[in-house]
């Protein structure tokens, strides 16, 4: 996508919620090889401080990603294996309302497993979907396993419209935080 368009931005565009000077890891499952360059370098640079994580579950992409970015750790594999503990951020651009429900809970309960107890987690959704039975059962899921979750506004001129949702303090399954029910498991 040409760099004229104004694009929804995960990382750039939610650096105050992710507070990434901040953090030590950063875990991304974002589209890498669909990105432009400028917007790649746009992403590193916002992350510099941190170590940053890259999950690919396409083993030539992620081969091509860990060549191209030896700053980044590149992890073959989906994100429903996701093995790592103590993650201060997660930020992902998966296709949500592609998956089915099993999945999306999958991915979702490795993500709130990973994060450390003030982790955040973000991810963006197109507006032109978000009236759909998988984009709502995707918001609700978010809503069930973080005490606090927002959506921001749509960005229009995006290509479709989207836009992104923040997550933060993960509930863990079977304990509460601040009166919120716990995340029921899948």
């Amino acid at each position: 996508m040409s760099e004229r368009f104004p694009q929804v931005d995960v990382v750039t565009g939610s650096a105050e919620h992710l507070a990434l000077e901040k953090v030590d890891v950063v875990v991304s499952g974002l589209p890498w090889t669909a990105m432009t360059a400028a917007r790649q370098q746009r992403i590193l640079d916002a992350v510099t401080a941190a170590r940053l994580t890259a999950v690919e579950i396409n083993p030539r992409f992620a081969a091509s990603l860990s060549e191209r970015f030896p700053q980044v750790d590149v992890v073959t594999g989906s994100a429903e294996h996701l093995a790592l503990e103590k993650v201060d951020v997660v930020v992902s651009g998966l296709p949500w309302t592609a998956m089915t429900a099993a999945r999306q809970q999958r991915i979702l309960d490795a993500v709130t497993a990973a994060l450390a107890p003030n982790g955040r987690f973000t991810t963006f959704a197109y507006a032109h979907a978000a009236w759909t039975p998988p984009a709502r059962r995707f918001a609700a899921s978010l809503r069930s396993r973080f005490a606090v979750v927002e959506r921001t506004s749509v960005v229009w001129g995006n290509l479709p419209p989207a836009f992104v949702y923040r997550a933060a303090l993960p509930v863990a399954v079977g304990r509460t935080r601040r009166g919120q029910p716990a995340a029921a498991s899948a």
